[in-house]
């Protein structure tokens, strides 16, 4: 477990961290992004049709995972309740974080509704399902230290694919991702710099956490129902796979932010974590440029948004 006092700590690195996000936080509102211009009735029991051309497989999964996901909204912030706890400004972040976070879900379903590019029914029944089962994927069960890295790597890969399926949309499409992502991305600066704070207050205990959590790296939304197939349609959409994964998100956080080779102090366990953890990358690093030779993409463990 860990101890009161890092959580200490890192409450007490939440306080700054959180003004800094308040004071680059922009205001904006789903409605504003919305074309409500090109919407109309759905008529009950209506064979859905898309509206005109259809969006290409990849587009469309990438879509679908990243609504989906956004909308397990409550489940995520049960389960970072029970990591930050209450009454600190670590509990004051996260209810924050939920309430920008929704907005996510918001915007892209009016959007979808509007444009009539997925069938929202399917949409519909697919969320209550993904609700009801809970947060089984990704982070779960974890230390505080745990917790954070796996919430820096999520919010960086979640950034991404929010923006790399944007540019795949029309304008008023992509406008509405970029600014998701904009959100996404302050996200991630919060939770990178909080497990910094971790690495230097307890190095060896941060840098097992950070082997566990990219080696067992899951998005959150890995449990939806065909997750398989949408990653696979989205790594051959360019939008997210194992050289996206490798390195837009694991050498710049890992190597380069956290400088995880360099770390110093570390007891036999977390050098034996650094050790496995260099190797694995290393391995990633070859089948992503084997995958790039190739021109095939392969699902990442980051396919799909969320959060």
């Amino acid at each position: 477990m860990i101890s009161g006092t890092l959580h200490e700590m890192l409450d007490d690195c939440a306080v700054g961290l959180l003004e800094r996000h308040l004071a680059h936080a922009k205001e904006w509102f789903p409605h504003e992004l919305v074309p409500w211009e090109l919407g109309r009735r759905f008529v009950p029991g209506a064979v859905f049709e898309v509206e005109g051309a259809p969006l290409p497989t990849g587009t469309a999964s990438a879509l679908f995972l990243n609504l989906l996901t956004e909308d397990n909204l409550p489940n995520y912030l049960h389960a970072i309740a029970m990591v930050f706890g209450s009454g600190s400004a670590l509990a004051e972040w996260s209810r924050r974080w939920a309430a920008e976070e929704q907005r996510h879900a918001i915007v892209m379903r009016d959007w979808l509704c509007v444009t009539r590019k997925l069938d929202p029914a399917a949409l519909e029944r697919a969320r209550l399902r993904h609700v009801s089962a809970g947060f089984r994927a990704g982070a779960r069960d974890l230390t505080l230290t745990d917790g954070v890295v796996y919430l820096t790597l999520q919010e960086l890969a979640t950034r991404i694919s929010h923006w790399n399926t944007g540019r795949l949309l029309d304008e008023i499409g992509c406008n509405l991702l970029k600014r998701v992502a904009a959100d996404e991305n302050l996200h991630f600066l919060f939770y990178r710099d909080l497990a910094t704070a971790a690495l230097q207050a307890e190095p060896s205990r941060a840098v097992e956490a950070i082997d566990r959590q990219v080696t067992g790296f899951q998005m959150p939304g890995a449990d939806i129902d065909g997750f398989a197939a949408h990653a696979a349609a989205i790594a051959a959409a360019g939008i997210y796979d194992f050289r996206v994964h490798y390195e837009q998100v694991l050498v710049p956080v890992v190597l380069n932010h956290w400088r995880l080779e360099s770390v110093e102090g570390l007891d036999d366990a977390a050098e034996r974590a650094r050790d496995h953890l260099l190797t694995w990358m290393d391995r990633l690093r070859r089948v992503a440029e084997r995958m790039a030779a190739q021109s095939v993409g392969a699902a990442a463990p980051g396919a799909g948004g969320g959060g």
